[in-house]
């Protein structure tokens, strides 16, 4: 079951953040292998962002993500980078707030950001919630492990917006999202 997933967006969004606690809960919590790699520019903060997970049930020899069956994207510049090769048999979750843009392949339009707004009152946790729907959508890991390694993951005191964007993520899936 290897899984390669890429996500994409600009420095400041918690593009590397969303990654890692996914490749955590893989590791720590499904009892899978996981291997996490990062790209960012210069400018980090602003800047065009891209982390990529694989999980497998199986060591992982090689950790590039060669062919990703699983794209997150967030913003118009990381779909435009890092999107638009998508291979048809794909999955994309895109930020519907952020990115215009869409692909050949099956795609799942999230408004993580404006749910962050709006819904949360802080757009910081948009990573969080592209996570619950990237869960509730493929699976990938268990709803309880990304729990869990969000959990281990914030910083002190966000536990509970953090968890609430989670399952705001899942809600948006479970509700069809449009797809």
């Amino acid at each position: 079951m290897r899984k390669e997933i890429r996500f994409s967006g600009f420095g400041g969004q918690g593009i590397i953040l969303a990654a890692v606690i996914l490749g955590r809960a893989a590791v720590m919590y499904d009892k899978t292998y996981a291997v996490q790699t990062q790209v960012y520019g210069p400018e980090a903060r602003g800047g065009a962002s891209m982390s990529a997970v694989i999980i497998d049930d199986e060591p992982i020899l090689f950790p590039k993500v060669t062919r990703p069956d699983i794209y997150v994207i967030m913003s118009q510049e990381g779909f435009e980078k890092y999107g638009t090769d998508a291979p048809p048999d794909a999955v994309m979750l895109v930020d519907s707030s952020l990115v215009h843009s869409r692909p050949s392949c099956r795609c799942i339009d999230v408004p993580a950001t404006r749910e962050a707004r709006e819904v949360l009152g802080r757009d910081i946790v948009a990573n969080i919630i592209m996570l619950g729907a990237l869960v509730a959508a493929t699976g990938v890991v268990s709803r309880e492990a990304i729990e869990k390694a969000i959990l281990d993951s914030v910083p002190k005191g966000t536990e509970a917006l953090n968890l609430n964007a989670l399952k705001r993520g899942f809600e948006l899936v479970e509700q069809g999202v449009r797809t």
